[in-house]
């Protein structure tokens, strides 16, 4: 075991092997490892801490270079709060270092030091690349170094890295050839050694094989800079590394350079020089040629996106699709050299290999959202032959040719146009189209349009009724990537129906309101009837650039506007009644635990849009969500939902019942994006609310859930005043309105003409904390019923749509006057 007497023996077994020419690497991993083992016993001996710890090496310690007087880089670390306990421990290590006539460069740190990055102090960030732990529990380390070591922590480093480089050149005037050189500092010396090993090792190995100075060459220099600095320290018996004209003199006899005093200098100048040159060039060349890390496996070259490591890759065959998508993030293409190579490779894996779990699955979906690149990047995967090749359907129409009068492309690139045209409409790159692409901004799953655009016509691959084979492909593929069934219905709908808007659009009377009826029914909700509307548009334009008139768009928006009038004015005149289809369906299929007469109650007399809303699944649960209801009670549920939090209420019908709802969301800070507020014949209310936490209350508190739902129970039972709670919110530090924002008046139009029950009411003003709550507070002051609420927020704009009577009846002239009167001075207060 080291002691204080061991470390002398291997102080002066260095300074042997410095003074004959040797203190090169082999020396001073020996005596790194004689330190290793001191601090070993210095840890066993300590005083026990109350969290686990460890002791990690870094810099030129943690590389085992550890020369005589250099600096003793060392890591404290505690998985826990440092007190007494832990102080002790570490001063029981500190001070036996400093008997020893160690210097060294300490930091203590606690693992929750390390949850973010410390960007700002990049010396530490280059210092934890050479980490090692020493003793203690290794564990510590691994977990620091899963950050450090990650694609977004190296482009920092390494931005970091070349900064400091040119900071320490300018030192020296940016040039090797210093007369009295710094073996550590200078150019072309230690330091460039450790920077061109490291830019190599956090980008790519083999890069520094390619320069000009090859790995061996560097190594050879290391070795001969190091012997140097050995010698350095042995005669300034301290860290001094300037090899001053005094110094070369020893410096070439220890180093046994043949010949008088003076051609030995200029022999170790002579090798000092051509080891500075070589070292520079290489640091020059991995600087010029290193790629930038960007992901897991993946960096950016100068000719775009690329693996690291190709045998990696080869193996892992469910990380090729992260290749594109970083390239779209980058804004970058793909190399052709990896396209060549996955061209090479792609015909040895099944499909199934490419997305083995959820995690794979659901970054396909994430991977075709429509954005900038999109179109360029599935191009270069149909190119190579990825794409069909994850997609066998899709290859069954590579170049396939469908000769008719009006195609211009073949089947796989008119495809793929389709895809192009959303993106454009995502990116505004269309100028005249904006109404379009806010419809683009207003889906909550752009991707599943994208995914059946990207089958709608793999049936064409053979000559029958392509509409069904496409539906049939489209279904093969959906299960084997295990999507959920309400996706897998949404996309169904879309192929199967692909051409229907078209054809009423540009071969009916769209002015028939039977027609438009006819294509509300058909889609049933909004969210279906914009991504119909939008893939009729991007399909329609991809058949050649002549199709899409400024005529035919203007028609299929008119379709639009009508068919989106008729859901959202008249569809709650439509309710579910005992022979619906949808509800026989919904009977038939019914779960053990859920009775036929509990589903008729429920249902009958909910707007049909509700059979349509929500799987089946998610109606069961509703079902039971609304069993056992007494007046007072409240049942209420709360999940995650991709993005957005969904609660669900069910519970009798209540004065100020959904006012109180939407204030109790907003005074959390919840920002509702959508939802939907029905009532069925009985009194049983269904209020369905997706939302944002953007303060991330319910995801960062444990009791989140539980404390949003007592307070709602409190609002809705009156033992909460929801107005104050809003106020609160409104003086509170964590309430800021949006600068630059200039305010709007608020829309509010009531049509009495378009349902045969209700008055509907069109509000669209500025998005506000409380703007639901107020809203719907001065309806229910007017003693109005809501029946129906259909929510959205598109932007700044909450566009909101109230179904409302009074008395059972719609209301007058009168009525409509007051009402609207008094929302415009609410909202303008």
């Amino acid at each position: 075991m080291a002691t204080s007497l061991s470390v002398e023996s291997a102080r002066e077994e260095l300074s042997a092997a410095a003074a004959r020419g040797e203190g090169g690497r082999t020396a001073l991993r020996r005596f790194s490892d004689c330190v290793d083992e001191f601090l070993e016993r210095l840890f066993a001996e300590a005083p026990r801490a109350a969290v686990a710890s460890l002791i990690v090496a870094l810099g030129g310690y943690g590389r085992r270079q550890l020369c005589l007087h250099s600096d003793i880089d060392v890591l404290l670390l505690f998985d826990g709060q440092i007190e007494e306990a832990e102080e002790k421990r570490v001063r029981s290590i500190l001070h036996p270092l400093w008997d020893a006539r160690f210097s060294v460069g300490h930091q203590i740190r606690q693992m929750a030091d390390f949850a973010e990055l410390e960007i700002d102090n990049p010396e530490f960030l280059l210092a934890l690349l050479d980490a090692r732990a020493v003793a203690g529990d290794p564990t510590l380390l691994d977990r620091i170094a899963r950050r450090v070591r990650s694609p977004a922590a190296h482009a920092r480093i390494l931005d970091a890295l070349k900064r400091l480089i040119d900071e320490r050149h300018a030192r020296f005037n940016d040039t090797f050839y210093q007369l009295e050189p710094d073996v550590k500092d200078a150019p072309g010396a230690l330091r460039d050694v450790w920077a061109a090993r490291t830019i190599a090792a956090i980008t790519d190995p083999a890069v520094i094989d390619r320069g000009a100075s090859d790995r061996s060459r560097l190594d050879e220099a290391e070795e001969f800079l190091l012997r140097l600095r050995s010698i350095l320290h042995v005669e300034h018996k301290r860290n001094n590394n300037v090899l001053s004209h005094e110094n070369q003199e020893q410096a070439a006899r220890l180093m046994r350079y043949a010949g008088a005093p003076r051609q030995q200098v200029e022999r170790l100048m002579g090798d000092y020089f051509r080891h500075a040159r070589a070292v520079s060039r290489s640091l020059e060349w991995v600087r010029q040629v290193a790629p930038v890390p960007v992901a897991a496996n993946l960096v950016r070259s100068r000719d775009g996106i690329r693996f690291v490591d190709a045998d990696y890759a080869d193996a892992h065959p469910e990380s090729w699709l992260q290749l594109f998508q970083t390239a779209i993030e980058a804004n970058a293409a793909v190399t052709d050299g990896t396209l060549a190579w996955i061209q090479q490779r792609v015909e040895r894996h099944r499909p199934e290999e490419f997305f083995p779990r959820p995690v794979n699955r659901a970054a396909l979906l994430a991977f075709l959202r429509p954005r900038a690149g999109l179109y360029a990047r599935l191009s270069e995967m149909h190119d190579c032959g990825l794409l069909g090749r994850m997609f066998p359907e899709f290859q069954a129409i590579f170049c396939r040719v469908v000769r008719d009068f009006y195609h211009k492309y073949t089947v796989d690139e008119h495809t793929l146009l389709t895809i192009r045209n959303l993106e454009r409409l995502a990116t505004r790159a269309v100028k005249g189209r904006e109404r379009f692409s806010a419809l683009v901004d207003d889906l909550a799953q752009p991707e599943l349009l994208v995914l059946s655009l990207l089958f709608h016509d793999v049936g064409k691959w053979r000559d029958e009724d392509h509409v069904e084979e496409s539906v049939r492909m489209a279904l093969e593929m959906m299960r084997r990537l295990e999507l959920p069934e309400e996706s897998i219905a949404l996309v169904e709908f879309l192929i199967r129906h692909h051409t229907r808007m078209s054809l009423v659009a540009f071969r009916r009377d769209t002015e028939d309101p039977e027609i438009v009826r006819q294509l509300a029914d058909l889609v049933g909700i909004e969210e279906r009837l914009k991504m119909l509307c939008l893939l009729t548009l991007v399909d329609v334009e991809a058949v050649n650039p002549d199709t899409l008139t400024p005529w035919r768009e203007e028609l299929l928006w008119r379709l639009y506007v009508d068919t989106y009038n008729h859901l959202t004015l008249e569809y709650a005149d439509e309710r579910i009644e005992h022979e619906e289809s949808g509800l026989r369906a919904l009977i038939a299929g019914r779960p053990a635990d859920v009775t036929e007469p509990e589903i008729a109650r429920f249902a009958e007399g909910l707007p049909r849009r509700y059979l349509q809303l929500f799987p089946s699944e998610e109606i069961y649960r509703h079902v039971r969500l609304s069993r056992d209801m007494h007046p007072d009670d409240l049942h209420a549920d709360l999940k995650r939902k991709d993005s957005l939090w969904e609660l669900t209420v069910a519970t009798l019908d209540k004065p100020f019942l959904f006012s109180n709802i939407c204030g109790a969301l907003s005074s959390f800070g919840m920002d509702i994006a959508r939802g939907h507020a029905m009532t069925n014949p009985n009194g049983l209310v269904l209020d369905v609310f997706q939302f944002t936490d953007q303060e991330r209350f319910l995801e960062l508190n444990a009791s989140g859930k539980d404390q949003f739902l007592n307070v709602l129970g409190a609002v809705i039972s009156g033992r909460t005043d929801v107005t104050e709670r809003l106020r609160a919110r409104e003086q509170s530090v964590l309430y800021r309105r949006r600068a630059g924002v200039t305010p709007t008046p608020p829309v509010i139009h009531a049509d009495n003409q378009a349902s045969r029950r209700y008055t509907i009411l069109d509000l669209v003003a500025d998005n506000a904390l409380g703007l639901l709550h107020r809203v719907s507070r001065v309806i229910s002051r007017h003693g109005c019923d809501v029946d129906l609420v259909l929510i959205s927020t598109e932007g700044q704009k909450a566009i909101d749509v109230f179904h409302i009577t009074k008395a059972g009846a719609k209301l007058t002239d009168a009525a409509i006057a007051d009402l609207t009167a008094d929302i415009h001075r609410t909202l303008e207060a």
